[in-house]
């Protein structure tokens, strides 16, 4: 028998069974060719329109309902809530024009029948209510047309729908509001599936939909008691779900609101399942970017829970502290604006406990280089209660501020605002001074004290490769760094770099063929900013700060031997203020001395001169 083979030039179908088929030739090197791929055209996202029902019956008018007798009151009623079931296209203006206005009287009907007329909520109208409002209301909603929506700056998109959802949000809200309205037999319909799609809802844009919803679930949650356990529960869920995956949902505001009332009627003691709702969800929440769009909400539920329960006081400052912004002056106001608020209603016995941590952060704030943050810390000295507490604990709060309140008052970088922020720095320490004349004269002089010390003292590190200490950048920490090297003193390299930015170019190091400079100093010696002794004179040299020469002076020829009768100039003695010096040679190989806010020198110095 002959085996009849089928042409091998014959390609597979792709539907023939049981034989793989043959790829398409952009497939063919493993690599997609997205060039050869039609574009699909960009749909119009609308909610309305994944609604729409293209073969629908024409709406015709129902007689009104206070026109017919009370026998067939509830069957024209359940008629006309499925009429108002029917969905129709709002994108398109002129379509359907006729139904949309049946459907729209036939709302607006249903909204003043069940807000004015008694009797007419039965048990057998229940289902067809709940089934019209879950059919107008529960829906996908669109993606958002810009992937960045700031809800501060950009336009939302309203619900093209509205006209029509706006009567069936009211007419919900009626309904549950009626005096004739039976938790015990809405309850059936309304359950946690329904209130699980419509906290969902709150991700809406529309501003106006979601006010409706914060009004209709707050009522959900006072009327239906089996559901409060599950409210709250999917509330911190979608809070959750918002800080550690999504970064954004419209309705955080809105749910806040609610959490708001509904923590203010928590009965004590508070439960451990409330508590936890504040340290793990309320309290990370500020943490996110967008917390100026609901601070004001979550502001209030903190300090409600602070009012039921005063000794979750520590906790919640130091979680605040440990989400302080950093970069974000903007939130760095709100935090102290939320701070004033719980000081407003902290006890005086949790303030000992957190006073240090605190006032810290407050002295951090009052030295912010942002005028707003540090005129809003001051402020907290224009609050009574505030005040009080500091006085009972003063010897505690004014070391922790003072210093920078002093600093901050002396070397504010900008000159116009610095007469508000000194002004109210003046206020602070005036209060200080009344509150305690002892304790305010003691941290003044050690500050003092302090300063000066920190200006002549030398550091105790060695610089490698040289017998003598490097000098003390004179600041409150030491970086080490020499004057004009970006590298920290590992080698002679750096000295010569330090060197040459001072216009020494012909230094190589200490085995170099030129040696330093006339003016004494050489690789032996530390560079300007140590007080040494000239091994060549004898005479004592005192250069305080290692500041660059002035370029607008003139430096005398480069000379192999020093030059004699090279001046003293001696800063001794202490030095009240800030101070600086700089140092160059002049044309005769004197050293000039610069020198500002000295107290006794400022001048120049002669060879020969002391």
């Amino acid at each position: 028998m002959e085996t009849k083979l089928p042409p091998a030039s014959t390609p597979t179908s792709p539907s023939s069974p049981g034989l793989s088929p043959v790829p398409p030739p952009d497939k063919v090197d493993g690599f997609s060719r997205r060039s050869l791929r039609r574009a699909r055209p960009r749909r119009s996202h609308s909610s309305s329109q994944f609604r729409y029902q293209s073969n629908q019956q024409e709406l015709t008018p129902l007689p009104l309902l206070k026109d017919v007798p009370a026998s067939e009151l509830h069957e024209l009623l359940s008629r006309k809530l499925a009429q108002c079931g029917v969905m129709f296209d709002f994108l398109d203006c002129v379509a359907d024009l006729k139904g949309k206005e049946v459907k729209r009287a036939a709302l607006n009907e249903l909204v003043e029948c069940v807000g004015s007329t008694r009797g007419v909520l039965i048990e057998p109208v229940y289902p067809d209510i709940i089934r019209m409002i879950s059919v107008n209301i529960f829906r996908t909603l669109p993606p958002s047309e810009n992937p960045e929506f700031d809800p501060e700056e950009d336009e939302p998109n309203l619900e093209p729908s509205w006209p029509h959802l706006q009567l069936v949000y009211e007419f919900f809200l009626r309904f549950l509001e009626s005096p004739d309205f039976q938790p015990s037999v809405a309850k059936r319909y309304v359950d946690q599936k329904f209130v699980l799609m419509l906290l969902e809802l709150f991700d809406s844009e529309d501003p106006r939909e979601r006010e409706y919803l914060k009004t209709i679930l707050h009522r959900v949650y006072g009327k239906f008691l089996g559901l409060r356990a599950y409210i709250r529960k999917q509330c911190s869920h979608i809070f959750l779900r918002f800080i550690y995956e999504l970064e954004h949902f419209n309705g955080v505001a809105e749910l806040l609101e609610i959490l708001g009332s509904i923590i203010n009627g928590f009965a004590l003691p508070l439960k451990t399942e409330h508590k936890q709702f504040l340290v793990r969800v309320l309290i990370p929440l500020h943490s996110v970017k967008s917390l100026s769009v609901f601070h004001a909400q979550l502001a209030y539920c903190v300090v409600q829970f602070l009012e039921k329960d005063a000794t979750l006081t520590e906790h919640v400052i130091r979680g605040l502290l440990k989400y302080w912004p950093k970069t974000c002056t903007q939130k760095e106001v709100m935090f102290l604006g939320e701070m004033e608020e719980i000081l407003d209603v902290i006890e005086p016995s949790q303030f000992v406990k957190i006073q240090e941590p605190l006032f810290k952060q407050v002295a951090r704030c009052v030295s912010s280089p942002h005028f707003q943050v540090a005129e809003r810390a001051l402020y907290f000295w224009n609050n009574e209660y505030i005040l009080s507490l500091i006085e009972d604990n003063c010897h505690t709060v004014l070391p922790a501020v003072f210093g920078t309140l002093y600093q901050v008052s002396k070397e504010h970088w900008n000159q116009t605002l610095l007469r508000t922020i000194v002004s109210l720095i003046y206020n602070v320490l005036k209060t200080f001074m009344e509150m305690n004349g002892k304790l305010f004269d003691e941290l003044t002089a050690s500050y003092k004290l302090e300063k000066q010390q920190c200006l002549v003292s030398l550091c105790s590190c060695q610089v490698p490769g040289h017998p003598r200490p490097a000098p003390h950048c004179l600041l409150q920490s030491c970086s080490h760094v020499l004057p004009g090297s970006s590298r920290r003193p590992g080698s002679v390299r750096s000295y010569g770099k330090a060197w040459r930015s001072y216009g020494y170019a012909g230094y190589r190091g200490p085995k170099g063929p030129k040696r330093p400079p006339s003016s004494g100093l050489h690789p032996r010696w530390p560079p300007v900013g140590v007080r040494a002794r000239d091994p060549l004179e004898g005479e004592e040299l005192n250069s305080e700060l290692s500041v660059p020469p002035s370029p607008l002076l003139p430096r005398g020829p480069e000379r192999h031997t020093p030059t004699p009768g090279l001046a003293r100039a001696g800063l001794e003695g202490s030095l009240p203020g800030p101070a600086w010096a700089a140092f160059a040679m002049g044309r005769g190989g004197e050293m000039v001395v610069l020198a500002t806010e000295l107290s006794g020198l400022c001048g120049r110095t002669r060879p020969g001169q002391a």
